[in-house]
């Protein structure tokens, strides 16, 4: 069926069940607390994962658990940074904020002086953000750059560990890292939680929708999308994150947040017209 379907909308629809997920997240913040969320996703596509790949574990060195652990730490942390931003600051302005990380680091990516213009719009986009302040918190912010910090660090290290691990292995390990590092958080945040079956399903309805569908979607689509194009589209995250936000929570944007994430978009688009930084399948 998926081979019917042009790798272009595979990828926009990978990119819409991520943010749509994330709005059924936030959805649930009044009543449970982000970090179970979190967890459960990762849980959701750590279990699917491991089915998909069946890792072979006979024979890894030291520095391949390495450098699974830390890509692994990375994926928790983007993860766990990002809802802790949803619980503060609108879906589609969270997003933007996070995209500064991999979009500087596209552009170090770049020798060409010239790319310096893509931070400066993006800078111009998020500052443009902070003219709206009504529904903008410092916390969330910090969080949201602390989701594109992790960002970052998860693109590079994802590179290693495709190096080291064939196939879905290293995620689905890095699933599992991220799982295990969460867990003692969960159990003193939100135990209990843990107990209601709904909250249970709905979690795990969250990691289908933010994780197994938009893993599916882009590793069908990366076998003959060219990795220029997956960047670009991927940059429309921040686009579809407010689209989101609108539909599932009506969080609607002020004009000049619009432009702000609009600078970001163009600013990621220019970015990756030169550096293929940005084309990794992200779980965010």
């Amino acid at each position: 069926m998926t081979s019917r379907i042009s790798p272009v909308w595979l990828v926009l629809i990978g990119i819409l069940s991520v943010q749509f997920g994330a709005g059924v997240a936030k959805s649930l913040f009044d009543e449970v607390d982000p970090t179970v969320i979190v967890w459960l996703r990762l849980v959701t596509s750590a279990v699917v994962l491991l089915l998909v790949a069946r890792p072979t574990l006979r024979s890894r060195t030291s520095r391949d658990w390495l450098v699974v652990a830390g890509f692994g730490a990375s994926l928790g942390l983007m993860n766990w940074a990002i809802y802790q931003s949803f619980a503060r600051i609108p879906l589609g302005i969270a997003v933007t904020v996070e995209f500064v990380g991999p979009l500087t680091l596209a552009v170090l990516g770049s020798r060409r002086p010239r790319d310096l213009v893509w931070v400066a719009l993006a800078a111009i986009g998020v500052g443009l953000l902070g003219l709206e302040r009504g529904d903008i918190t410092l916390p969330g912010v910090l969080f949201a750059l602390l989701a594109g910090a992790a960002w970052a660090a998860y693109i590079l290290l994802s590179a290693q560990t495709g190096r080291r691990w064939p196939g879905l292995d290293g995620l689905a390990m890095a699933s599992v890292v991220a799982t295990l590092l969460l867990t003692p958080l969960v159990l003193h945040v939100g135990a209990s939680q843990l107990a209601d079956g709904r909250i249970v399903l709905l979690g795990a309805a969250v990691g289908i929708l933010s994780s197994v569908i938009p893993y599916s979607c882009e590793l069908v689509a990366l076998r003959t999308l060219r990795p220029a194009v997956f960047s670009i589209l991927m940059s429309l995250e921040p686009a579809a994150a407010a689209l989101a936000g609108i539909v599932v929570l009506g969080e609607l944007l002020a004009p000049v947040q619009w432009l702000a994430m609009a600078c970001v978009v163009v600013a990621s688009v220019g970015a990756t017209r030169s550096s293929s930084v940005i084309a990794e399948p992200v779980p965010g």
